[in-house]
């Protein structure tokens, strides 16, 4: 293996990279923006805001349709038919429906999220995407829209094995390889999320290009534990298709955080 190679080995689109591909810079200006994500969240610096009404997530009706392998992540995509399934509550004004739930995740436990607090890095994170469909008729215009997208954020450290979780990383075997996708049903996210719902809120936006400007972001305060072994079988995945020779792993999938801008991250709980 060539220095070129062994040096891409683990940095899937140009991941890995200081702030992101300077690529994405120079396709993408928005990579500068105001509002941009992930970020450190300071927890001295966070506001509580008694305002904030609790996150309400209503997630037992919805239908998991597949799982893919999108050459930078893997993805659970949901039937979002009506506003049943989604969120509510919180820091938004209208409901939410989820779209897909994905993961990043590092090459080493030291590292992996995207969102970090207080500088400490997580070993994966997990976003569970939802769109405005109060506003937008699409999910593709409400990606772009400055209130279209709400986003939940979960940490995972290491510990115990996630019993839900198993269902999802036995499954990864069927979409090692980029641009592969399998059915993937009877999957309820609810069983992700952590006992406490609490959370930090701040205006952000897509951490993959095209960078949209378009996510307030809900990044629950409270992990969930996963398993080495769960974590190798993320690690396992490949960002390269089935007929290339050269097989690039997946991980280190994450972009660092990015200036605050002035933005202000509040709390739905007492600091």
């Amino acid at each position: 293996m060539n220095g070129h190679q062994q040096q891409h080995q683990h940095h899937c689109w140009g991941y890995g990279l200081h702030n992101g591909p300077p690529e994405w810079h120079q396709s993408y200006p928005i990579a500068n923006g105001d509002r941009q994500s992930p970020i450190d969240i300071i927890t001295s610096q966070t506001m509580f805001n008694p305002d904030l009404k609790p996150l309400t997530v209503s997630y037992d009706s919805c239908k998991s349709l597949n799982i893919c392998n999108n050459g930078h992540s893997v993805m659970v995509e949901f039937e979002d038919v009506d506003n049943k399934i989604g969120i509510s509550g919180g820091p938004l004004a209208v409901p939410y429906r989820l779209k897909q739930f994905h993961f990043h995740w590092g090459v080493k436990n030291s590292h992996g999220s995207e969102h970090t607090v207080d500088g400490k890095s997580f070993p994966s994170e997990l976003h569970l995407v939802h769109w405005n469909a109060s506003s937008y008729e699409r999910f593709e215009d409400a990606a772009a829209a400055p209130d279209g997208l709400a986003v939940i954020g979960i940490f995972l450290e290491v510990g115990d094995g996630h019993p839900h979780l198993s269902k999802l990383t036995d499954a990864l075997y069927m979409v090692r390889f980029k641009e592969t996708k399998h059915q993937f049903s009877n999957f309820n996210p609810a069983n992700l999320l952590p006992y406490s719902l609490d959370y930090w809120t701040y205006p952000g936006s897509l951490t993959t290009p095209p960078l949209h400007e378009s996510v307030t972001w809900i990044v629950f305060k409270e992990s969930i534990k996963v398993s080495e072994k769960q974590l190798e079988k993320f690690r396992s995945l490949l960002c390269s298709c089935e007929d290339e020779d050269e097989r690039i792993h997946m991980a280190d999938n994450f972009r660092p955080p990015q200036p605050l801008k002035g933005r202000k991250v509040q709390a739905s709980f007492k600091v």
